[in-house]
Formats: structure tokens, C-alpha cells, sequence
């Protein structure tokens, strides 16, 4: 094992609030090293909300969309009084994605937020979602849709998972007058054809004309264009920019199935600035340890390459994620555990109350909302309700209270938890 690296700051995980949390940390002076499967994040759609909908609280209620997140949070809380956003500032939580907006703009990344109201923008199924902040790719989209603007959705020959004529019927009762345009993608050999393939052929000056010689045919009067998400792998603002100078209309992009483009652009863009923010970043590997004795500092290892690595840390955050990302673990018979530390985990006293009957019930699941207690200041809490080490906090998804797939607040709860846990370690910082 290598000499054992020594940093104010471990953090477990490398999803969305790991990420973010590495930026704040580097921003604010302290040393990181950071590990865990990067995986997650190239599911995500890549547009972060802070709050998309208020779920049902009564059996037969629907759930209802939210067009003002930061005017719901008081609605949200009184109905579910242990969301994680109870120990937010509302304001931070504006503060935390301004900063993390200011990295990806770094980044070729530039990001929009929606001032007091939500974005209302299309998915590649054809409905409408409410998100707070989203890629500037997508902003025509958003614009033309509240305007009602005469636009073509263009599929691509050979890409699953992306029909234009599914978007445009699906949206024609809120976006009448859709057309449909459907075309090979130049210099592709043919066969299946993925997102990312073409985002990155496309980041050559040349594909992307040979692009718009084949669409300005088939796009009639549409004054706005709409793609799959595939204008380029870095910098899209400059891709979507150049198509649209060479079509003579504003195009944009609607986030495809996962994993799409907008969430491997996240993943490289945050793997290819942290370490040169001095962040020591190790992808695909785990940082694992046992709960030191109280004001002994974190001793953990790398491991999951043929060369571990020991990393000494004064504080740990861990983001470990839920289920999908392995913060959270739940075999058949048994409880569900938290998989590194073995801390408490907030859930039904058994396993029959994970589940509603219908799996669309609109009040969710309450398996969904296991999790990790915490304090004030983020730190989980031990068997007996104190925090379990002083130097140990928590961020993300693995925080109990909060149904993030039926509430949509996963990126907010992430980027403002990881700014809060930060924070808390560096004071005045």
C-alpha cells in the first residue's frame, strides 16, 4: 500500500451530491480525496430540479405539479415535515446551484435557473416536466412551448428510445401545430445509432453541416427545431449555436432515456476539472473503513485497483447514494442497511410496509424514503439519536424523508445538503 494520503476531507461517493460537494469543499480551501462509482450520474437527465411535485397525502389524491418550488417548500414541509429541506435556508439552496452553475459554465456547461418559477419543458416521452435548472441546450424548447411557436421534434434513423412522433402527439393538447421530421445521421455507417455516437461526431464542424443540409428540407415554416439530446459531448452551447446559424432557426435539445448525453457530460466534466482543483479523485473504486473512536481521525482505503491507497481524513461526507449507487442495501429477509458504516437506517418496521399495493400509487412508497436521520448540522445519527462520529456528515439521496422520484427534488436536495455538510466543516469559509 502507498504512502497514506492525508486531506481535511473524504468523500464517499462521486453521484451528483458528491460532486458538488467536492466543489464547495475545493472552493472553500480544503483538501479532498474523493471515490466511488461514477455511474449513477450518467443516468441522470441532466436538468436539476428543486422541487417538481407535491405528492399525494391522502389515498385517490393525484399528485400535483409544482410551478413555484420555492412557494411550495412551505406546503411540502407542513405535509412532510422530515424532508431533509427542513434543515435548508431556502436561500442557500439558491446559493449552493449558483455555485455549482458557476462550475459547469466553467466547465462548457452553461446552466439556466428559473428565477421564482420552474422551467416547463418536454421529455422523450412526450410529457411535460417542471425543473428549476436546465441546460441552456434546452431553453429554446422551453421558450417555444410557452409561446406555443410553430416547431419540428427530428428523430434520428436508427436511435432507439427517441420518437418524434411519440413527443409530438403526446404534447399536442399543450404544443398544438408539432411537425415530425425524421433523418439519417450523415457519415454514420448505419445500424443502431447512440446518443453519445452522434454527439460526438457532431462536435466536428463538418458533420454538422452535412447535419443541417439534410434537415433544411424536412423542417418546413417550424421556426424552432427540436433534437434528441446529442448537440455535442463538451461545449453544446457552441454546437447548438453553429446548428442553428446553419439551419436559420433556434434548435434545442430534449434529454433522452437513460443514460444520455447530458448526464455523461456531467460525469466528465466534473472528472475532468476536480483534480485540477487538487481534489484526489479515484473513479470506479470505494473508500471503505470502520467508524473511528470519538476525535480519532477517518482512516479508510481506496480500494478496487491492484494498488490500494490509505487516506487519512479529519472529516468524512458520505453520499453514498441509495440502492441504485450501494449506499443503502436491502437483502431478501433482512433490514435495510447502510453499507459502510453500518449506521441506523430510518425505514418500515418491516418489510411488508415498503410497498403500497399499486405500484403507481401517487403517494409513492415509503421504501423510498429510507434513509439516514441526521442532526442540524447533517450529521447521521448513531443507535442512541446522538450523531454517531463528530467528523461524519451526510448528503444526497441517502437522507431519510424524502421521495425524490416522486417529489422531484433529487438534485436539490443534493447540491443544497452537500453545500450545508460543506459548509458546516468550513465556517466563515
Amino acid at each position: 500500500m502507498s504512502t497514506p494520503l492525508r486531506c481535511d476531507l473524504a468523500i464517499i461517493g462521486t453521484g451528483l451530491a458528491g460532486m458538488a460537494a467536492a466543489v464547495f469543499a475545493s472552493s472553500r480551501g480544503l483538501s479532498v480525496a474523493q471515490a466511488g462509482s461514477t455511474g449513477a450520474i450518467s443516468y441522470t437527465s441532466g436538468v436539476f430540479d428543486v422541487l417538481g411535485a407535491l405528492p399525494a397525502v391522502a389515498q385517490g389524491q393525484p399528485a400535483r405539479p409544482v410551478e413555484r418550488p420555492f412557494e411550495a417548500l412551505a406546503e411540502l414541509l407542513r405535509d412532510e415535515p422530515g424532508h431533509p429541506y427542513a434543515l435548508l435556508d431556502p436561500e442557500d439552496i439558491r446559493l449552493a446551484f449558483h455555485e455549482v452553475m458557476d462550475f459547469l459554465r466553467e466547465a462548457g456547461l452553461p446552466y439556466r435557473a428559473g428565477g421564482e418559477k420552474n422551467f416547463l419543458l418536454p421529455t422523450p416521452a412526450g410529457t411535460l416536466k417542471h425543473s428549476w435548472c436546465v441546460p441552456e441546450t434546452t431553453l429554446p424548447g422551453c421558450e417555444a412551448l410557452a409561446e406555443g411557436a410553430p416547431a419540428c421534434i427530428v428523430a434520428i434513423e436508427g436511435m432507439k428510445g427517441f420518437s418524434a412522433r411519440q413527443v409530438a402527439v403526446n404534447l399536442a393538447p399543450y404544443w398544438p401545430g408539432l411537425t415530425t421530421a425524421r433523418v439519417a445521421m450523415p457519415g454514420h455507417p448505419g445500424g443502431e445509432v447512440y446518443p453519445e455516437q452522434v454527439a460526438r461526431m457532431l462536435e466536428v464542424p463538418a458533420a454538422r453541416r452535412a447535419l443541417a443540409e439534410a434537415l433544411a428540407p424536412l423542417v418546413g415554416p417550424a421556426r424552432v427545431v427540436g433534437l434528441p439530446a446529442v448537440l455535442g459531448m463538451h461545449r453544446p452551447g457552441d454546437v447548438a449555436a453553429d446548428m442553428a446559424r446553419l439551419l436559420g432557426r433556434a434548435v434545442f435539445e430534449i434529454p433522452t432515456m437513460p443514460p444520455g448525453v447530458p448526464g455523461i457530460r456531467l460525469k466528465e466534466a466534473f472528472e475532468g476539472l476536480l483534480p485540477g482543483r487538487g481534489v484526489a479523485l479515484f473513479c470506479q473504486q470505494k473508500l471503505v473503513g470502520p467508524l473511528p473512536a470519538p476525535g480519532a481521525p477517518f482512516r479508510l482505503r481506496v480500494t478496487g485497483q491492484p494498488v490500494e491507497h490509505e487516506v487519512l481524513a479529519d472529516r468524512v461526507l458520505l453520499c453514498s447514494g441509495r440502492f441504485l449507487g450501494g449506499g443503502l442495501g436491502g437483502l431478501r429477509g433482512r433490514p435495510i442497511t447502510e453499507t459502510v458504516f453500518g449506521l441506523p437506517v430510518a425505514q418500515p418496521e418491516d418489510r411488508s410496509g415498503w410497498y403500497r399495493q399499486d405500484y403507481l400509487d401517487p403517494r409513492g412508497h415509503e421504501v423510498h424514503r429510507a434513509g439516514l436521520r441526521v442532526d442540524a448540522a447533517l450529521r447521521p445519527l448513531g443507535p442512541g439519536g446522538a450523531p454517531a462520529h463528530e467528523g461524519l456528515f451526510a448528503a444526497g439521496s441517502i437522507l431519510a424523508g424524502q421521495d425524490w422520484i416522486r417529489m422531484k427534488c433529487g438534485a436539490g436536495v443534493a447540491i443544497a445538503t452537500a453545500f450545508k455538510a460543506v459548509r458546516a466543516m468550513a465556517p466563515g469559509r
